[in-house]
């Protein structure tokens, strides 16, 4: 018998026994903590003694948007604007790996917890500054939310339609300024293991936004194409149809000649292979709204069963267009553990979404859900050998 039939002992996971402490709201930091508590690292949420703005988004201290965000993490209250906290906070940050915030610049030093103070003290500590804007920048001092980093890296103008501008969907730029952090602090830590010295990561929503959509960038600056918000599924032939039974289907055929031909076929719309204005794939994309126009009303006459039956068949990519609720109970992704539920003491039921990356075919389960207000103070304090009454004003 090999070893691996007599038991596998669970692996380590990739950031066991890093101490991270986080500090800001909302999500760009708090998205950063979640990615590394999601690979085993020690998230300790600094919050003020108020909490998190996003715990009280909705109502109560534990709106959806805070759950979303804080799985993994364990939350301490400090008031950093007094003598003891920012006491405390020295201490603390002696001993962690890495500082997370996502403070207008200037904050921190302005605390007294600046990354000049705090790696003078913790030569070894990571700081990662998330911020709305790139240093130096006209608007670097500015309230930044999510939208707004949109509307300034060019996102959100391929995003909108242009007779009906709205905005739209999930955010974005939150996410990918604290993906991107994410990024820095891991590369941030792969660098200390051989230098044996933390760094500074500094990260805005206005670039990472940038970063995130290289070809509609390359498209202008190589062949001076401003891509517009249909630009990129005209290039993809990319398609939403609504079916008879009123439920939505998408199709994206590429750049493959096979799949448009294929598509063609199986929907009964052979004739405009030969159609002089959708002949090439130019020609599709030059009159992609014209094609998909003549489309639609194909989609209108059978269901949506029908044509996922249909495109199947032909070997098609396609999908139908799904609501949360209807992912919430895919069988096949709660066979697969994509979504988790955990139990808080106060708080109940809480439904968690496991983290997509996998080592070695696995991935270690959530190990806590968001915590409540306050709920680690005292034992973080413990662990880190501060006084708790040193905290408590004096009566």
């Amino acid at each position: 018998m090999n070893a691996g039939a007599m038991g596998r002992q669970p692996r380590a996971e990739p950031l066991d026994g890093i101490v991270v402490l986080e500090l800001g709201g909302f999500i760009t930091g708090p998205y950063a903590g979640l990615l590394l508590a999601d690979l085993g690292a020690d998230v300790i949420k600094v919050e003020r003694p108020e909490g998190d703005p996003f715990r009280v988004f909705r109502e109560g201290f534990y709106s959806p948007n805070f759950v979303g965000f804080n799985r993994n993490k364990r939350s301490m209250t400090l008031d950093l604007t007094t003598p003891a906290g920012r006491d405390a906070f020295l201490a603390l940050a002696d001993q962690a790996d890495v500082v997370i915030e996502n403070f207008r610049p200037g904050v921190m030093s302005k605390l007294g917890l600046g990354e000049e103070t705090l790696r003078e003290r913790n030569p070894r500590l990571i700081y990662c500054a998330i911020s709305g804007f790139p240093a130096g920048s006209e608007h670097a001092d500015s309230p930044a939310f999510d939208t707004i980093g949109q509307a300034h890296s060019g996102m959100l103008d391929v995003f909108l339609d242009p007779d009906k501008p709205e905005v739209r969907g999930p955010t974005i730029a939150d996410q990918l300024a604290g993906m991107y952090a994410c990024y820095g602090v891991l590369g941030a830590l792969a660098a200390r293991a051989s230098e044996g010295v933390g760094r500074r990561v500094d990260v805005n929503m206005v670039e990472a936004a940038i970063s995130f959509m290289p070809d509609f960038f390359a498209s202008y600056s190589r062949e001076q194409t401003l891509m517009a918000s249909t630009t990129r599924a005209a290039y993809s032939h990319t398609f939403a149809f609504r079916c008879a039974d009123g439920a939505l289907l998408g199709v994206q055929l590429s750049s493959l000649e096979k799949f448009w031909r294929a598509f063609a076929q199986a929907v009964g719309a052979s004739t405009l292979i030969d159609d002089p204005r959708f002949c090439s794939r130019s020609l599709r994309i030059r009159n992609f709204q014209a094609l998909t126009e003549a489309l639609r009303p194909r989609f209108l006459a059978e269901p949506r069963s029908h044509w996922l039956t249909v495109l199947s068949q032909a070997d098609v990519p396609h999908a139908p267009i799904r609501r949360v609720d209807e992912v919430l109970a895919d069988p096949a992704l709660h066979e697969a553990g994509t979504f988790r539920t955990l139990v808080h003491p106060e708080m109940g039921e809480v439904t968690c979404i496991e983290r997509p990356v996998r080592y070695d075919g696995e991935r270690a389960a959530t190990r806590h859900p968001p915590p409540a207000l306050g709920e680690h103070t005292d034992a973080v304090l413990r662990e880190f050998g501060i006084r708790a009454d040193a905290l408590r004003p004096a009566k």
